[in-house]
C-alpha cells in the first residue's frame, strides 16, 4: 500500500479590493491566480478497473475544482460584506458577477475558504493535502491539513 500526493493546478482571473486596507488594495484591482490543489490518497490497486493505478482521476479532480472554484471566481469581484450597502449596490451594477464574503479577500483567507469548500465535496478515498493560492508570480497563501487538524 502506497500512499501518494498528486497535485492538479488551475488559473483564473478574479478582482477584489480590501476593506479599509491601508494601501493601494483598497481599491479594485485584479490578479491572474495560480491556484494549486494537493490530495493524498493510497493508490487504487484493482488489475483490470479503469482507474487502476491511480489515486484519482485528474479529470475528476479537475471537474470538482472547475465546478466548486474556479467558475465561480473566474472574472468575479470579490469584496467584503463590510462594505457599506451603497458600495454593494454600485459594485452590482458595475459587475454581473459579484461575490460578497464574511471576510477580507486576500489570498490566506480565499485558500482557508476553498479548503472548507474542497473538504466538503472530495471523494471518501482521499483527502485534501494542500492548497497553494498565488496571487502574483511571486506572491502565494497556503494552507497544509496537517497545520488545521
Amino acid at each position: 500500500m502506497s500512499i501518494i500526493r498528486v497535485t492538479k493546478k488551475f488559473h483564473f482571473e478574479m478582482a477584489h479590493a480590501l476593506f479599509q486596507y491601508d494601501g493601494l488594495c483598497r481599491n479594485i484591482h485584479g490578479h491572474t491566480y495560480n491556484l494549486e490543489i494537493t490530495l493524498l490518497g493510497e493508490i487504487r490497486n484493482e488489475p483490470g478497473h479503469p482507474k487502476d493505478g491511480m489515486v484519482i482521476d485528474f479529470g475528476n479532480l479537475k471537474q470538482l475544482v472547475k465546478k466548486h472554484i474556479v467558475n465561480k471566481f473566474d472574472h468575479s469581484l470579490v469584496v467584503n460584506s463590510l462594505f457599506p450597502a451603497e458600495h454593494i449596490e454600485a459594485f452590482k451594477k458595475a459587475t454581473e458577477r459579484l461575490i460578497v464574503l464574511d471576510f477580507q479577500p486576500t489570498s490566506e483567507n480565499m485558500v482557508v475558504y476553498f479548503a472548507k469548500i474542497l473538504q466538503q465535496v472530495l471523494p471518501s478515498n482521499v483527502s485534501l493535502f494542500s492548497i497553494r493560492l498565488y496571487e502574483t508570480a511571486t506572491s502565494y497563501a497556503e494552507w497544509f491539513a496537517s497545520d488545521n487538524e
